[in-house]
């Protein structure tokens, strides 16, 4: 009897040895799995959105320019850039490949670092968080007035400069693609400009 017990303790012994080793080899198999796993793309048609700290702190490994969408909460025209132009996926596509790209509250509490130098909204009111309420210290640093406002840095995340009001796909395709190509660099007239714009043919879909 005693003998059959030794057994069955052995026999119990081994079960429990192999199905914590059958446990452990799964685990193993799972996770290298998951290491081992490509990573995964962009989301095609949708912006990667990120903060300009984020932004800077990209460009220092991948350089790209950055586009930075200057809103408010109550900014109907606002909504229509994001309903109708950001969310268009030519849009999206071309943002995502060639530029890093920022969402700014021009009238939000968030802190903001930018050139080793800070700002905040001292006079932000909560109560108007939907409403008409305190410029934020970078809203005005940028010198934008009006909204929507897309500011455009260069690889260094220096000013380049403001695009202001509500622009289409292809409208907004015309001023990516300016930047992106460093043509602005060789205007230095109105003239120039009015040129390149006349010449230029979208194929952004609308």
């Amino acid at each position: 009897m005693l003998l059959k017990s030794n057994i069955f303790c052995k026999l119990g012994a081994n079960f429990a040895t192999n199905l914590i080793m059958k446990r452990i080899l799964f685990v193993l198999v799972l996770v290298g799995l998951t290491a081992f796993k490509p990573a995964e793309k962009e989301v095609e048609g949708k912006i990667n959105w990120v903060t300009i700290e984020e932004a800077i702190e990209l460009q220092k490994t991948a350089p790209k320019k950055i586009i930075m969408d200057v809103y408010t909460n109550w900014c109907g025209p606002c909504k229509m850039l994001d309903k109708n132009t950001f969310q268009n996926e030519d849009v999206a596509n071309y943002i995502n490949n060639h530029f890093y790209a920022v969402k700014f509250n021009a009238e939000g509490n968030d802190s903001v670092t930018y050139k080793d130098k800070t700002f905040g909204n001292p006079n932000y009111d909560a109560t108007k968080a939907n409403r008409r309420n305190s410029s934020h210290e970078f809203t005005r640093f940028l010198k934008v007035r009006a909204y929507p406002t897309m500011v455009f840095f260069d690889e260094d995340a220096n000013y380049i400069t403001p695009v202001t009001g509500y622009l289409k796909p292809q409208q907004l395709e015309l001023y990516l693609k300016l930047f992106e190509s460093d043509k602005h660099k060789e205007m230095t007239t109105q003239e120039q400009f009015n040129e390149y714009y006349k010449s230029f043919k979208p194929t952004f879909k609308e």
